[in-house]
C-alpha cells in the first residue's frame, strides 16, 4: 500500500510518502519545511495568521506531490503547537480544504507511541528497552518500552518554546541559559515520575536537534542522513556541542555546512535540551535516528 505521512510540529511540517507491505517498508519521497506554525504561541496562545499561511502553503506544495504519486491513504498528525493554539480551528478547516481529509491534532502519549515505533522499527530488541527522547518545537516526548511503549510522557520544553521563552539572544546570556536550565530540568523531572528512565539500556534521540547535533558530533562537512542514521553520540560530544552553539552568533551557526536555516534559531536551545537530558538521564550515549514519528505514522497507515 502507498501511503503518506504528514507530520505538523511547532517548528516543521514533514512529508513521508512510502510504500508499506507487511514488514517491507520503502520510502518515495520525504520532504519537509520550516514553517514555524508555533511562532508566539506559547506567549499568546494562538496561531500567529502568517504562520497559518506559511503552513497551509507548505501543505498545498506537499498535496501535489501526493496526487502525483498515487497515494492510496493520508493522514496528517498535528502535535503541540496545535493543541495549544485557541484558534487551531482555522488551521484545520485551511487543511482540510486543501488534502481533503480529516487532520488529527494528536495528544502527546500518540504522538510518543508513533515517534517510537518510528525509531525502534530497525533497533534489536536485545538492546532494549529503548528510551526515545523526541525533542520538537514546541513539546518533547519520553518513551520507554522494547516492542511496545511502557510508559510515555509528553512535556512542553520544545526547541522553539525554549528560544521564546529564555534563549532570546544568540550567543544567550548566561543567565538566560540559568533560567532554561531550570525549566528545562523541572519538565525532564515530571516525566521521570511517568517513565522510569532507570530501566532503559539505549537511549534514542530522533527529530532535526538531535540529527543536528550529531552532525555537528561527527564533524560532517554537509548534512548526511546516511552518515547520521544510528550513529552514537557520547554524552560528553553532546555538552562539547550545546556548550559551541551558546558562544556562537547567530550567522556564525548559520554558516555551519550542515546546518538547515530553518534551525538557525533554535538550535542552542534544542541542543540545551539534549545536553540536559543526557545529565538527567545518567546515559553515556545516544543513538541519533532519521526515522521518528513520521516512519510510525506511515507504518501505522498500512495496518
Amino acid at each position: 500500500m502507498r501511503v503518506a505521512a504528514i507530520d505538523c510540529g511547532t517548528n516543521s511540517i514533514r512529508l513521508l510518502i512510502a510504500d508499506v507491505d507487511g514488514a517491507h517498508f520503502r520510502e518515495i519521497a520525504r520532504d519537509m519545511e520550516i514553517v514555524r506554525l508555533g511562532q508566539g504561541v506559547d506567549k499568546t496562545g494562538q496561531f500567529d495568521p502568517t504562520a497559518i499561511e506559511r503552513t497551509l502553503a507548505a501543505t498545498a506544495k506537499f498535496a501535489d506531490v501526493i496526487r502525483q504519486k498515487g497515494v492510496e491513504k493520508i493522514r496528517f498528525c498535528a502535535t503541540s503547537a496545535t493543541r495549544d493554539a485557541k484558534n487551531r480551528a482555522l488551521f484545520i478547516d485551511g487543511v482540510r480544504n486543501i488534502l481533503g481529509i480529516e487532520p488529527e491534532v494528536i495528544p502527546g502519549t500518540e504522538e510518543a507511541a508513533l515517534s517510537f515505533m518510528g525509531a525502534t522499527k530497525e533497533l534489536l530488541p536485545a538492546d532494549g528497552p529503548f528510551l526515545v527522547v523526541d525533542i520538537g518545537g514546541g513539546s518533547t516526548e519520553f518513551v520507554l518500552g522494547t516492542e511496545k511503549v511502557d510508559a510515555a510522557k509528553s512535556v512542553n520544553i520544545g526547541c522553539v518554546r525554549m528560544s521564546e521563552r529564555h534563549l532570546v539572544s544568540q550567543p544567550p546570556s548566561l543567565e538566560q541559559v540559568a533560567a532554561a536550565k531550570i525549566d528545562i530540568d523541572a519538565a525532564i523531572e515530571d516525566a521521570r515520575t511517568i517513565v522510569d528512565f532507570s530501566r532503559a539500556q539505549t537511549l534514542v534521540a530522533v527529530a532535526g536537534t538531535a540529527t543536528t547535533v550529531a552532525a555537528a558530533a561527527l564533524g560532517l562537512s554537509e548534512y548526511d542522513r546516511y552518515a547520521i542514521h544510528l550513529s552514537r553520540i557520547s554524552a560528553q560530544s553532546v555538552h562539547e556541542v550545546a556548550a559551541m552553539f551558546q558562544s556562537m552568533s547567530r550567522e556564525e551557526i548559520a554558516d555551519l555546512s550542515y546546518m538547515h536555516p530553518g534551525r538557525v534559531d533554535v538550535i542552542t536551545s534544542g541542543s540545551l535540551v539534549l545536553s540536559r537530558v543526557m545529565t538527567l538521564t545518567g546515559a553515556s550515549e545516544f543513538v541519533a535516528s532519521e526515522s521518528d514519528i513520521l516512519d510510525g505514522i506511515a507504518w501505522g497507515l498500512a495496518r
